[in-house]
């Protein structure tokens, strides 16, 4: 039985995905195809005319798309038919601009209506559409806006001061900026949207659109240099729309909210698209980060379905709140996290604190969508991806420079790759054609991810390649390692590094965050060192511990273990934009 139907405070549906093997058997998505509508007469597929407008010609013409919650906790409410309305008028704005088809647009921008909007009418004019984190500085900005060759960016008066115009002289492709906190014009280049969007027909009918259209630019960064653009297209949507019905489980009448901000590729896939297409209600909250605040806006919107990320649940973990006690979370019945692979802890956790289904997922910006998963109607695995979605070939495979070969037994540790023809797959790294070529053996895509595959097919995460420590002879995953460490009581997260050593080659150094009331000293060190003997023996287990207040993590939540070992060893520590700031 099914963890959300024991509960008697959680609303029961019975979940989409019913038998994971004869989906597999008889998936195609040719059939997911047939599920949406496509433009009229035939003139192709376009993500916005299946998220908002065949919505908003039928029944859900005013039901609510988005609930928008500004930082004052006050809610503004946009129906499918406002946004069909409001994304039109963005796309005559685009229009009245000279901006054509293929050209980029760029927000810099918070979670604010105005993105939403920007995004959904830059895919109708059949533009890349483009989100930039709003707490980028300048330099990540203007790599990204020279690297994207942005022709529009949509932005406010603050972030244009302070970041954009500044370096104008550098972007001579960017010819518009719009700009949604001013009234009125300051010259021919820096305008006023409002004022443009009154101007605006609500009226617009989107332009023939081939699924292999650009749609989508997200920017990824890479361990030093230029962050890499993935640019992915229209018939992506497919992927949203299916992993909305068999992973997020979407219902009709659904409350769902992804915490993500839009700069993250979860946050326009599963923050924008995903619940749009498959016709539920999204919360978008302005602010940021704030456990009161979060559990009470699950409480106070009725939340069905929850999407974050693990900053998130280790945040939480290290609070003395008890949200079934103090919230009333009876519509919650699904709590998904992406970001980086959920420690088993942290699973138990979650499922304990929320008595629901917890089901971590793995994806990446060059998918760009969920491709393995845990599911609601399956056993979860604490610390498992779970099992391949429908329609997704994985494999685990031996990759070196001169040798490719898939490993067919259960539990051998090697690269995560996927067999091309997934709808939402990177079409190319801007700009870098080779550097996207590499990325690639014959029909399989390399994800530079190591992992294996037990007996019953569910996916374990081992570490990025680049992160694997070689030790005495052993190669060593961190995730294995910090799993291990967060079992420890005091521990309320932990991130492992390889550290050279002339002896072993290299040993295991851990950097851990306590919980409150724990006393870093050396009893405690040696009672962690202690612990991680016994879980993982002698030779795996870190020789060194480190205590810190902070790991440093990107805005998604992923903890960055190269910048923990830059900063070991004296190294450059590369690109940094995406860095959280405590």
């Amino acid at each position: 039985m099914l963890m959300s139907e024991v509960n008697h405070q959680t609303i029961v549906t019975v979940p989409h995905l019913k038998d994971y093997d004869s989906l597999q058997d008889s998936f195609s998505w040719k059939k997911v195809h047939e599920k949406l509508e496509g433009l009229p007469d035939g003139q192709g597929m376009n993500i916005a005319h299946e998220a908002v407008d065949r919505h908003a010609a039928g029944a859900l013409k005013n039901h609510v798309a988005i609930r928008w919650v500004m930082k004052n906790r006050s809610t503004k409410d946009f129906t499918y038919n406002d946004l069909h309305r409001s994304s039109n008028q963005f796309a005559n704005v685009l229009t009245m601009l000279g901006v054509t088809k293929g050209e980029t647009v760029f927000t810099l921008l918070n979670r604010v209506p105005e993105l939403y909007i920007a995004a959904l009418g830059t895919l109708k004019k059949t533009a890349i559409f483009c989100p930039l984190f709003s707490v980028f500085g300048p330099e990540p900005v203007y790599q990204r806006l020279s690297r994207g060759e942005a022709k529009v960016v949509v932005t406010t008066l603050d972030q244009f001061y302070k970041k954009i115009k500044p370096q104008l002289d550098r972007l001579p492709k960017l010819q518009k900026i719009l700009l949604t906190d001013a009234e009125a014009h300051i010259n021919d280049h820096v305008l006023s949207l409002p004022y443009l969007m009154l101007k605006a027909s609500s009226g617009f009918t989107i332009p023939p659109t081939n699924e292999d259209d650009p749609a989508l630019l997200h920017f990824t960064s890479g361990t030093t240099g230029m962050p890499k653009g993935a640019l992915h297209v229209h018939k992506a949507v497919l992927i949203h729309f299916i992993t909305g019905q068999l992973v997020l489980d979407f219902h009709p009448d659904d409350i769902y909210w992804c915490t993500a901000d839009p700069g993250w590729v979860t946050g326009t896939s599963y923050g924008i698209i995903a619940p749009l297409v498959n016709g539920v209600t999204n919360i978008v909250d302005e602010e940021e980060f704030d456990a009161a605040r979060w559990y009470s806006i699950l409480e106070e919107h009725k939340v069905n379905v929850w999407y974050t990320a693990p900053t998130a649940f280790r945040r939480l973990m290290r609070m003395n709140i008890k949200p079934r006690k103090q919230y009333n979370l009876e519509h919650l019945r699904l709590v998904l996290s992406v970001g980086e692979p959920l420690h088993a802890e942290a699973v138990r956790w979650g499922e304990e604190t929320f008595e629901v289904p917890v089901l971590d997922n793995w994806w990446q910006t060059e998918t760009g969508g969920i491709m393995i998963s845990n599911y609601r109607n399956m056993p979860v695995k604490p610390g498992s991806m779970g099992k391949p979605l429908p329609g997704i070939e994985a494999a685990i495979a031996e990759v070196t420079d001169d040798k490719f070969r898939i490993i067919d037994k259960p539990g051998k540790d090697g690269h995560l790759v996927l067999k091309k023809g997934w709808p939402s797959m990177f079409k190319t790294y801007l700009h870098e054609e080779e550097r996207y070529n590499k990325c690639f053996r014959g029909e399989w895509y390399v994800t530079g991810d190591l992992a294996n595959r037990d007996k019953d097919g569910y996916y374990w995460f081992v570490g990025r390649a680049d992160d694997i420590i070689k030790t005495s002879g052993h190669m060593v995953g961190p995730f294995e390692v910090e799993s291990a460490l967060m079992e420890h009581p005091a521990i309320a997260e932990a991130a492992v590094i390889g550290k050279p050593d002339p002896t072993i080659g290299e040993m295991v150094k851990a950097f851990v965050v306590l919980k409150p009331k724990n006393k870093a000293d050396d009893n405690l060190r040696l009672d962690i060192i202690a612990h991680a003997r016994k879980k993982l023996g002698a030779a795996v287990a870190p020789k060194e511990i480190a205590f810190t207040d902070h790991l440093p993590k990107t805005r998604s939540g992923k903890i960055l273990r190269r910048l923990l070992k830059a900063r070991e060893l004296g190294l450059p520590e590369g690109d940094l934009s995406t860095l959280e700031r405590p």
